[in-house]
């Protein structure tokens, strides 16, 4: 299944970015898909299993569909068509195979949830004297023994 395998792409990458954000669930995810992919309800419908057990469980799919808009050669402009399968200009009739918009497949935005203990948590502090520390000296950043 295409879309499933879709929706797991989609969930780990979320995930990876979570992960190095350090937060301990996603609570939103926004997509934008185009009218083309044929995705938006396929999407939706197997985004909650494959979200099962991952940062992304119980999180917010939001779905912007994007419009598909053609190029015309004869107007030289950007038109939408009468149909989403209708690779015309609206206004004069001929052919247009340039698509501009409506194949898109993109993650817009991650909502991120760190918990409190995390928020709260503080840097370690190194101890001093152990050999192999490095120790930043100066300005200049430069690394000193």
């Amino acid at each position: 299944m295409h879309e499933l395998t879709l929706a797991r792409n989609l969930i780990e990458l979320a995930c990876e970015h979570a992960r190095a954000q350090g937060a301990d669930r996603v609570k939103r995810i926004q997509v934008r898909l185009g009218v083309l992919s044929g995705m938006l309800k396929p999407l939706y419908f197997c985004f909650g299993p494959a979200a099962r057990g991952t940062l992304c469980e119980d999180a917010l799919l939001e779905i912007e569909e994007v419009p598909l808009t053609v190029e015309c050669p004869n107007c030289r402009a950007v038109k939408v068509p009468h149909t989403r399968y209708s690779f015309r200009c609206p206004t004069c009739g001929s052919p247009t195979p340039k698509v501009v918009t409506g194949r898109e497949m993109v993650l817009v935005a991650l909502e991120l949830e760190a918990s409190d203990r995390k928020k709260r948590r503080r840097p370690k502090r190194r101890r001093a004297g152990r050999a192999d520390d490095l120790a930043m000296d100066n300005q200049a950043g430069e690394r000193i023994r």
